[in-house]
């Protein structure tokens, strides 16, 4: 059977609200079921970036946190801590930004947790027995709940091509040392003819593996392959340089969402706002003109599916010529405009074969 993926869009009537539209599609995707009075629920989102304006808003948090509630549920925001050096690779950083960007008690109506701890060393081991991965280390506030809520901005990424629920969970909450075992196949590769020696990739490093001595210049033997330089740099001097396929990263990226759903089995669901799509990631310090209109929200108890229909939407919308996109935004393709070299597909199949969901759904449209 086609798994279910529910979505609305972001066109409203007189006197409905689009928070009234998601609680309606929590409610028929059949979200919040298997929650429990005093279950601990994990709400995993993106803070965004210090900078960056992208995330999903906050107000759309705190309708999630009450219907959590409503269920007698203790909802709780999380999201770990990042390789880079940039706002969010402490705690303490990690908080203030994401209150800084409106997620504060007083606005989303719960606590703020980072799943990995003060400094990304508070993790859990999770056993999986997969082709990269015998285990995985995964944020232990993550494995801990009794429940999760994955809620996904979806746009695109410099490393697997987009980044939707698979990306926001097996990424997002792998701690620190995960983060690197999933990007130890990247090694970034400096343009010197274009490189503006500015030195915001060497601040941005966190192996301090790169140095200025007229052009930058990357230690092969300190670099951890985290990739975060290739979008720090404001000229586009650092590309990524393979050291293996590039569909690894997307493996290993399932692999971890393996171990975050492991143990939760019926406990899960997931919400995807496919709206301000920008090219870029999130963990970016900024955020560009959107690749398409806002197109609406989806909601699925199937990780996968949901991925799938989100991409979908996206290449089936017009384009928009004053994003990345350029002259080429009429391609159905959008993900391979922007990133040919790196095929997304591989994400969905492989979650797909590893038994995460379905790449065959049914949209059902409500509102």
């Amino acid at each position: 059977m086609n798994s279910k993926v529910y979505f609305t869009s972001m066109k409203t009537k007189r006197g409905e609200s689009l928070l009234k539209k998601l609680e309606q599609l929590i409610h028929r995707a059949g979200l919040l079921d298997a929650i429990a009075p005093q279950d601990l629920v994990a709400i995993k989102l993106h803070f965004g970036e210090r900078g960056n304006l992208a995330y999903v808003p906050p107000q759309y948090l705190r309708r999630v946190v009450e219907q959590v509630k409503n269920k007698g549920g203790r909802p709780f925001l999380t999201d770990a801590n990042t390789l880079y050096v940039g706002s969010r690779s402490n705690a303490v950083d990690h908080l203030e930004t994401a209150i800084e960007n409106g997620f504060d008690y007083s606005v989303v109506g719960a606590p703020l947790v980072i799943a990995d701890g003060l400094n990304g060393k508070d993790y859990i081991s999770v056993p999986v027995d997969l082709k990269h991965f015998k285990e995985v280390k995964i944020g232990s506030a993550a494995v801990q709940a009794d429940a999760l809520l994955a809620v996904t901005h979806l746009k695109g990424h410099e490393a697997t091509g987009f980044g939707g629920t698979l990306k926001n969970l097996g990424m997002g909450l792998g701690s620190r040392a995960g983060k690197q075992q999933q990007h130890s196949d990247l090694l970034p590769q400096i343009k010197e003819e274009v490189c503006i020696a500015c030195g915001k990739c060497a601040k941005w490093c966190p192996a301090e593996a790169i140095v200025i001595e007229g052009k930058a210049k990357i230690s092969e033997s300190k670099c951890i392959g985290c990739g975060e330089c290739t979008v720090t740099c404001p000229v586009c001097a650092i590309a990524i340089n393979w050291k293996t396929e590039a569909d690894v990263i997307q493996e290993k990226i399932v692999e971890y969402t393996v171990g975050v759903l492991k143990g939760k089995e019926g406990k899960t669901g997931f919400i995807t706002f496919v709206t301000n799509v920008s090219p870029l990631c999130d963990c970016c310090g900024w955020n560009d003109v959107p690749i398409v209109g806002d197109i609406g929200i989806l909601a699925s108890k199937d990780p996968i599916a949901i991925d799938q229909a989100a991409v979908d939407l996206i290449n089936q919308a017009h384009g928009n010529p004053l994003s990345e996109l350029g002259e080429r935004h009429a391609e159905h393709d959008k993900f391979r405009v922007l990133f040919p070299e790196i095929d997304w597909t591989i994400q969905l199949s492989y979650g797909e074969r590893v038994g995460l969901g379905s790449r065959k759904y049914d949209l059902i449209q409500i509102g």
